[in-house]
């Protein structure tokens, strides 16, 4: 029997700066405590997101009109506001998703980082492009699009929700958020503490399942959507958005493949390696989901690999001495058994390592140890999809032609790696991959960096995220002509 603790928290929609009450509450319980109720989250409509996103286009037209430097010193006090917030809603995240207490801080400061990095650039990026000759004048103006409709997933929702929302208030768009109804309560307190430093209807929220996420992309006063979670439902929002010919940002599942060349020293690939593997569970879209190794050092690698992951306790995120936490959702929880048991039936070795925290029993939560998968190869199940859990794969290659090939044979594209100690080798197999990203020696979220574009290829999505790339997602080239 669930239990309501004496912190859980109600949350209704954010519109027009107001928290707005819902009819419909769902409870929402602790994944690495299934006996807790952690919040109640109201559950919407497509009326409640008709009227956030009407507040948000009243917004939008005196909005669009401030100077960005405006804009911007608004952001920035949002920034400090966002990473105050971190204190008292980090722990609250750990409780709605199952992640540790250390990867909830860093989602609200790579959040900060997000509003920072925008801010500090958007003056620039917005300034009017200017051509004059003997001919005519052209001025480019970079105008915003309006309402943007942002639905983020559960797994980084602060960081994921500033990568739309900085540059989409810093070019001058309102916004309309829809958050993972498994990540809601932290992420919409704390945009209620940012929205009340800028004017009402700029920054709302609305909960809510499908039908809240298809009255978003369908409505037509949205003229922009930012979406982050999976392939299935972004074929969805694209065919939505395609009724008003929306433009979409859409950042999706991956395949990451973790190329290990033969010159690479196993201690020190796995130093940076494994964090880019079991952090948040495994479940990160561009977390390392299959390792490929020469054949010749395939053996050692797993020894030492195991060895390692054999260490790790599983627990809950506020315990400490705990590597990673749960499952988040318990529909993940059985798919990644699932995939388990498919691997061992197709004749695999799977590996269980590690062991639960002390007082931890397994019916507590969506707990699952980490899992190394040897003898696996290239086409089984397990190594081409999305396993989204403590589940890797490390598969044996011959050449550097081969795993090339294997790396690339994947409807995905989103991230990749490749480890050496050569770094113009690096370099070189790098400008091979077909992916968003390529990292060398490093396949993390130590990887990231705010100047990198950020997104996919293929399957992995449409548009680009971060600085530049990113604002220029959410903006309008406009061109004017004078003709001498």
């Amino acid at each position: 029997m669930n239990s309501v603790n004496s912190d859980a928290v109600k949350i209704g929609h954010l519109i027009s700066g107001d928290m707005v009450n819902s009819g419909e509450y769902r409870d929402h319980v602790d994944p690495g405590k299934l006996s807790d109720i952690v919040a109640k989250v109201a559950v919407g409509t497509a009326d409640d997101a008709d009227q956030a996103i009407r507040a948000a286009h009243e917004a939008y037209l005196s909005w669009r009109k401030l100077e960005p430097k405006a804009r911007i010193e608004m952001i920035m006090k949002a920034d400090e506001v966002l990473g105050d917030s971190a204190e008292d809603l980090a722990p609250l995240l750990v409780r709605e998703h199952g992640g540790m207490l250390w990867e909830a801080q860093t989602d609200f400061a790579l959040g900060k980082g997000v509003l920072q990095h925008t801010a500090s650039l958007a003056e620039t990026f917005l300034e009017p492009v200017h051509i004059d000759d003997d001919q005519c004048t052209i001025r480019i103006e970079k105008q915003p699009r309006g309402v943007v409709a942002a639905i983020v997933p559960w797994n980084m929702p602060v960081v994921l929700t500033m990568m739309k929302l900085a540059p989409a208030l810093a070019t001058g768009n309102t916004i309309v958020l829809k958050p993972s109804p498994f990540a809601a309560a932290a992420l919409t307190l704390a945009l209620q503490r940012m929205a009340a430093l800028f004017p009402a209807g700029v920054i709302n929220v609305v909960h809510g399942d499908a039908d809240v996420g298809e009255a978003l992309t369908t409505h037509p006063l949205v003229r922009k959507v930012g979406f982050t979670g999976g392939t299935t439902t972004a074929r969805s929002v694209m065919a939505s958005a395609a009724g008003s010919i929306k433009n979409v940002t859409l950042e999706l599942g991956g395949n990451d493949p973790a190329i290990v060349l033969d010159d690479a020293d196993i201690e020190t690939t796995l130093d940076r390696m494994i964090p880019g593997i079991f952090t948040r569970s495994g479940q990160i879209c561009f977390a390392v989901k299959r390792v490929y190794v020469p054949r010749s050092m395939h053996d050692d690698f797993v020894d030492v690999l195991c060895k390692r992951v054999d260490e790790f306790v599983v627990g809950h995120g506020l315990t400490e001495g705990v590597k990673f936490g749960p499952m988040a959702t318990e529909a993940q929880y059985h798919s990644v058994l699932t995939l388990i048991d498919t691997t061992k039936k197709a004749g695999a070795g799977v590996v269980e390592l590690g062991r639960l925290a002390e007082g931890v029993e397994q019916q507590d939560g969506y707990y699952i140890l980490p899992h190394v998968v040897v003898g696996a190869s290239h086409d089984d199940e397990v190594s081409c999809c999305e396993q989204f859990g403590p589940i890797i794969p490390v598969i044996p290659y011959d050449d550097e032609e081969q795993v090339i090939e294997w790396a690339n044979d994947s409807d995905y594209g989103l991230g990749s790696s490749i480890w050496t100690s050569n770094h113009e080798r690096g370099l070189s197999m790098a400008s091979r991959i077909e992916a968003g990203s390529t990292f060398i020696n490093t396949h993390s979220f130590e990887s990231l960096d705010l100047r990198m574009p950020f997104g996919g290829i293929k399957l992995s999505g449409i548009g680009r995220e971060f600085g530049e790339f990113g604002m220029a997602e959410y903006v309008e080239d406009h061109s004017i002509r004078l003709l001498k």
